[in-house]
Parts: structure tokens; sequence; C-alpha cells
């Protein structure tokens, strides 16, 4: 509903910017929200399965902006019709399921763990002050997100530029490679979830932090330079099947690691700064480093946050075996 730049300037772009705002400030919040009740409401034997579904529904979304996008693009506007106003339309719909959204979350029902410690959750309340009592799971939430954020949001945000400006593939095809691997990544996710529900959380993390570091440079390195599409999209598919390492169980991960009283915002706070600082300026990073004419810079930076979770992954107890949930 904004106007355009050319009725009242530069306020058209401010007004969407604090609308986007206000849905990342919601997003944010909701993450510790939803995936304490995800790992709160599975059995115990399920946790890593259940908790996964975040994670294909959070790629859900953006499949669901990129099929729009794709049958925008190839079926109904031309291009200046699309940077015009057709890129209001998934705005609208995003508003008509919100309202769907609404109603799911006015009509849940509380978990079985939130109910059992009620009295004690509303006397000590989710407060920063009860939090800071748990600062080594505050610390471990922070440095088990640091690379895993910053590989995801490269993977997935950033990536459509990455191949149009690097690789120098059409805006189409980028957006057609990103809708395939995003939608293989989403049904990977309850397949890794399942399985550290087998053999636990630490070494899919482990996994990860070891083929990240190893191989990041090589695949962005190898991508930078390809001139298939096809092959763009197996070296992305690969990249994308380590992250899930990550991806996958970190939800579950995190909330293993709290009691209940502060374990949505023990998940929500320290992931939520953590993603805005290193998944968040992954792009302008990635760009600033292009623009300088040192694009393989980025390349290391990630390598070097991965390796910085690696460390922390290799610290860590597996939380299967050392679950809060269990205690609730």
């Amino acid at each position: 509903m904004t106007p355009t730049y050319k009725t009242i300037g530069v306020l058209a772009p401010l007004l969407l910017l604090v609308a986007r705002l206000l849905q990342g400030l919601s997003v944010g919040g909701e993450y510790g929200v939803s995936a304490t009740y995800l790992s709160e409401m599975a059995t115990s034997e399920r946790r890593g399965f259940y908790s996964s579904f975040q994670y294909v529904t959070l790629i859900g979304g953006q499949l669901i902006a990129l099929g729009i996008q794709l049958i925008l693009q190839k079926l109904l506007l031309t291009e200046a019709q699309l940077e015009d106003w057709g890129w209001r339309i998934p705005f609208v719909i995003g508003a008509l399921l919100s309202v769907i959204a609404l109603y799911l979350r006015a009509n849940l029902h509380e978990t079985e763990a939130f109910e059992n410690k009620k009295d004690l959750n509303e006397k000590k309340k989710g407060s920063i002050k009860e939090l800071l009592k748990h600062p080594k799971a505050l610390l471990t939430v922070i440095g088990l997100t640091l690379g895993g954020t910053l590989a995801f949001y490269t993977y997935t945000t950033y990536m459509q530029k990455f191949l149009v400006n690097t690789v120098h593939l059409t805006k189409e095809e980028s957006t057609l490679i990103s809708f395939i691997s995003l939608f293989i990544f989403a049904c990977l996710q309850p397949v890794f979830g399942a399985l550290s529900d087998k053999i636990g959380r630490r070494p899919l993390l482990l996994g990860f932090g070891i083929l990240g570091t190893v191989c990041t440079y090589p695949l962005l390195n190898a991508l930078s330079t390809t001139t298939s599409m096809w092959g763009a999209f197996f070296l992305i598919m690969s990249a994308l099947i380590i992250v899930s390492g990550y991806t996958s169980i970190n939800a579950v991960v995190k909330a293993e690691l709290f009691p209940s009283e502060v374990r949505a915002l023990g998940v929500g706070l320290p992931y939520a700064l953590t993603v805005a600082i290193f998944g968040g300026t992954a792009e302008y990073i990635a760009l600033w480093f292009k623009q300088a004419n040192v694009e393989h810079y980025f390349y290391w930076y990630i390598t070097a946050c991965i390796f910085f979770s690696f460390v922390v992954y290799a610290g860590m107890k597996d939380t299967k075996k050392t679950s809060t949930l269990d205690k609730d």
C-alpha cells in the first residue's frame, strides 16, 4: 500500500523498510517460541525429526516466494512490470497468509512441559535476569549458530545475486536453480532430523563443522568459475547437504540447553542477535568484498566462522543425552 517513489520520494523505501523490520522482529521473536514448542511437543525419541520442520517451513516460505517470482517472471509480467509494481504481489499474498497464521496461533494448546512447570514459570518468568543464570548455554547458542547461520544465508538468500553477478546466469536461471535446490534442501531436513534421533545431535554438527571448514572455499571458488547452469546447481546442492547438518537440528539443540522457564528466551535472544550480526550482514559483506575485487575473501570469512562453530561443537556434550527437556 506504500505510495511510489515518484509520489513521496525517499519516504517510499523508508516505509517499506519499516514494514520489513517489523516482520523481521516478529520472526526473530517467534523463533525461540516455535523451536521450544516443536521440541516440547515431541516425544523424546522424535525430537530431532519434529524440530526439523521449523526449517522446512522457513525454507517453505522462501520456496513460495521463489515460486511466485518464477510465475510472474515467466508467465504473467514483463521485467519492467515486475520492477514497477509486480514486486508488491508477494507482499499481498503474505498478508493473506498471515491471517491463517494468526488463526493457528490463537488456537494452539500449551505443551505438557510448560503446563507441568507452570507455577514455577509464573514465579520466575522469562526474564533477562533469569537467562543470565545460564551463561554457558547462552555462549553455546551463539557459538553453534554463528557459522551455520552465515552458511545458510549465503547459500539461500545471497545465492541468487551471486549466480547473477559472479556466475553470470540470467535472473530467470538463478531463480529456477534456487527454487529446485531449496525444495530438495527442505526435504532433507526431516531426514537429517530423524538421523539425529538415532545417532545423536553432535555427530551431525561435527560433520557440518568439518565439511564446512574444508569444503566452503573449494565449492564457492568452483561455483564462481562454472559456466553451466546445472553445474552450478550441483555445487549449491552439495553445499546445502553439508549445511543440513546444522539447520535440521539447531532448534532442538538450543531447546535442549535451557530449562522451561527461560527456554524460549534462551533459544530466541542469542540466536536472533547472532543471525542479525552474521547472517543478516552476509550479503553486504559479500558484495563489499566483490566491489573491492577480492571476492574470495568472503569465502575465507565463511570458512573461519564455520571453523569457530566447529570448535564449539567439539567442546560441547551431545544434548540428546543431556537434554533439559527430559527433566520436564
